[in-house]
């Protein structure tokens, strides 16, 4: 088991606030996007804040402190857009390995500082990967519905240049966050698991999708179950929402996210939403106050901030839900809650000879627990077996999960070789 989910059986960790909103106070300017190597570069750099990994170090490094005293467990590296797909736009997608590696390396000298004189509690770097600036299911031209800007290996293979540099920066784990189109999370899913695989490293996958709109869909238009299930292939740490909404706009699409996903569950809502100058006005303490509405009724495992949150929102938040206890895998909550095994109506449930009836969500569980090669084949023989009893949408759930299972303990050496 990885510290990080050690730490998230026992409480709620903390992920920092934003960073792009909390650049812009410093009012920096051209010179600050530009070092020696970059003084005679062609194009305008202002504006990508990535680059200051490399330009202005000082800033970030300021700003990750700020969060980590505000109470962050985790810090999310200032990578956002440092794939060679957004970085084409500055023409400097030839800096990508440079500007994941600094932000890794900022991260994690961060918490080394901070840690030589507050060791409470562990911290983690979560490696940042947003959605690029191109879409591969949907089309930029009106007038040509299968026109794609970007296809599925192009995507693939930038994820995996950021991802070997996030790696040898020093991250903890990976986030993939405010996911627009769920076929960009899919090659960014395939990049980290082919990586796993080759270099017989694993390490927990977040991912964070974006509420486009209040028909409760993510652009590319999966509803929040759909999404679950189309991302459930993959070994996942946690799934959540971010950005595009505040918190109180978030809630019933968090209360799905509860009850749907077999993983944890994360969060980072914007402070509200913004005015009509493009800021955001909601306070620390009404932010903290709609998010711990969330924890209390046992809904997270992971909380943060999003577009115009700050160290003072972060402070609040992990002030307010500090004695809070963490939301309960759902197989480990029907024990704690003495259900029993017998499905509500309508539900389908699979009987083995050695077990009771399992629910959905518990089968889903103990894929998840199976940790050598004989009890994953146990298990995926259990569901062959039983599988004509679960709705085909479920079954295609299951049988996902059991590939993600299997791709995990293949990279784990966990087979017979």
């Amino acid at each position: 088991m990885h510290p990080i989910e050690q730490e998230l059986d026992n409480r709620i960790l903390i992920l920092d606030g934003a960073m792009g909103t909390m650049i812009q106070p410093y009012g920096l300017s051209e010179a600050d996007f530009r070092n020696a190597s970059l003084e005679h570069h062609a194009i305008e750099l202002k504006g990508n804040n990535d680059l200051l990994n490399v330009t202005r170090p000082d800033v970030i490094k300021e700003i990750h402190l700020q969060y980590l005293q505000a109470g962050a467990d985790i810090l999310s590296t200032n990578t956002f857009g440092a794939n060679a797909i957004s970085q084409e736009d500055y023409k400097t997608a030839d800096l990508v390995y440079d500007i994941n590696y600094q932000g890794a390396k900022i991260a994690r000298e961060t918490i080394k500082a901070y840690q030589e004189s507050n060791r409470s509690r562990p911290l983690f770097v979560a490696g940042a990967m947003g959605p690029t600036t191109k879409l591969a299911s949907m089309s930029p031209d009106v007038n040509n519905a299968g026109f794609r800007s970007v296809t599925f290996d192009q995507l693939a293979a930038a994820y995996t240049e950021q991802a070997k540099a996030l790696i040898d920066g020093g991250v903890d784990l990976f986030l993939l966050e405010t996911i627009t189109d769920t076929l960009n999370a899919k090659a960014a899913l395939f990049a980290l698991m082919q990586l796993f695989d080759e270099t017989g490293q694993q390490y927990p996958i977040m991912v964070s999708g974006t509420i486009a709109d209040a028909s409760g869909r993510i652009l590319s238009g999966q509803t929040i179950e759909a999404f679950i299930i189309s991302i459930s292939h993959a070994p996942l740490l946690s799934v959540g929402l971010n950005c595009a909404l505040g918190a109180k706009e978030l809630r019933p699409y968090i209360q799905t996210l509860d009850k749907e996903a077999p993983f944890y569950v994360s969060t980072h809502p914007n402070a509200g939403l913004p005015n009509q100058f493009g800021g955001y006005d909601q306070s620390a303490e009404e932010f903290a106050s709609l998010v711990y509405e969330f924890a209390k009724n046992g809904w997270l495992n992971i909380v943060g901030g999003c577009c115009g949150t700050t160290p003072q929102h972060i402070e609040a938040l992990a002030s307010k839900i500090k004695n809070l206890p963490p939301r309960q895998k759902p197989a480990r909550r029907m024990q704690r809650e003495g259900i029993t095994s017998h499905p509500k109506q309508g539900e389908y449930s699979v009987t083995s000879k050695s077990t009771n009836a399992l629910s959905l969500q518990e089968f889903l569980q103990k894929v998840s627990e199976a940790e050598d090669e004989q009890s994953f084949l146990q298990v995926k023989e259990t569901f062959e077996q039983n599988k004509k009893q679960y709705h085909p949408e479920q079954a295609m759930l299951i049988n996902a999960h059991i590939f993600g299972r299997y791709q995990y303990l293949r990279s784990a050496n966990k087979f017979a070789r």
